[in-house]
């Protein structure tokens, strides 16, 4: 394929040389570069397009969406502006300003040109599902909800919008129709792992213990990394008080992926519940070390501590984490209660 496709750029290379003003031929190039995933070409290209054409809009949307996909919104926001200045009837361009703005956490801004969009193409599913992605990140899940039902209404085999409707109403504690969700997903996808991973946590929470197992087991037969689902059968396994397994698990993550942190501080959370101190320490420590700006890796390590009657390690690992999140006030807290403990009992003389 990609062969086929190096050979049409050669070919419309040719006919650039021979016609260089013909600006469509801009265009056909820079999606072919797209389809190649060549992307500082496909910038090269519409750079020249907008050195002839400066009021190209496609061209000077193509270029908001590369700086985009670079991260650098505010270059993108910038070309968007001037094919705004040329078209203020494109609803794409709406659209993706209000992506811009829904990446700054700028939720006015970001819904305002969204609906700007809805106005000019009401029949979108995908200008629906990003207003519901923006509602979801927002944790006002029953407006995402209500976004999402919207977008599969116009799609009904939309796959983004069944998946984080899904998710959605996992997050509402509505495990039934989150199933059911998922379910259509892996119907019309049977190879997506995340999907499979997904109906597993759901299966596990709706206490179906052996339904819950078998989608691990398919997710963890197919393509891709098996650090997510291992985690999450491990959690499965822990919740149905198979925690040898769940052991097991956890460590089959940890090999996966051994400068990942997730595994291991779950694992030591096991560790904690049975009191397996020791072994829990180890591994906030080893988290410690490969993540050492993880707030909540030292204030797990400072529970371990305290929970051996380790009062001065405790209260070390405690200002630790609130050194890295200052503005966490539950960490405060804690380390303000243990304080406290440690100045008392010092006064009246008590072992600490």
């Amino acid at each position: 394929m990609s062969k086929e496709i190096e050979q049409q750029i050669n070919d419309l290379i040719m006919e650039m040389a021979k016609d260089p003003q013909n600006i469509e031929n801009y265009h056909k190039l820079a999606e072919l570069y797209l389809k190649l995933q060549d992307y500082d070409k496909v910038m090269s290209v519409l750079e020249s397009l907008l050195t002839i054409k400066p009021d190209d809009v496609q061209g000077l949307v193509g270029m908001g969406t590369m700086w985009f996909y670079e991260k650098d919104f505010r270059k993108s926001l910038s070309y968007y502006n001037r094919a705004l200045e040329v078209n203020p009837k494109n609803f794409l361009i709406y659209y993706n300003m209000g992506n811009v703005f829904a990446e700054w956490k700028n939720f006015p801004k970001a819904l305002f040109y969204y609906n700007r969009a809805i106005d000019l193409n009401s029949t979108n599913p995908e200008i629906y599902n990003a207003i519901a992605l923006l509602y979801q990140d927002n944790e006002d899940y029953v407006e995402s909800k209500a976004y999402y039902e919207k977008a599969l209404s116009l799609d009904p085999e939309n796959i983004t919008a069944l998946v984080d409707m899904g998710n959605v109403c996992f997050k509402l504690f509505d495990y039934e129709t989150a199933l059911e969700l998922y379910k259509k997903v892996f119907a019309l996808n049977p190879d997506n792992k995340i999907v499979a991973i997904c109906i597993g946590n759901t299966l596990t929470l709706m206490k179906e213990k052996e339904k819950a197992y078998t989608y691990f087991e398919k997710a963890l037969q197919m393509e891709g990394d098996n650090y997510k689902a291992y985690i999450c059968y491990a959690i499965a396994l822990s919740e149905f008080g198979e925690y040898d397994m769940a052991v097991e698990m956890y460590k089959r993550a940890e090999n996966v992926q051994p400068k990942e942190i997730d595994a291991q501080i779950l694992l030591a959370n096991l560790y904690t519940n049975f009191n397996h101190l020791d072994l829990a320490m180890d591994l906030y420590k080893e988290a410690v070390r490969l993540k050492p700006n993880s707030a909540e890796t030292y204030m797990l390590l400072g529970n371990a501590h305290y929970l051996k009657g380790e009062i001065e390690q405790s209260i070390a690992s405690y200002r630790a984490s609130i050194n890295i999140s200052p503005e966490n006030d539950e960490y405060r807290l804690v380390y303000t209660q243990i304080i406290d403990e440690y100045i008392n009992k010092k006064r009246n003389g008590e072992p600490v």
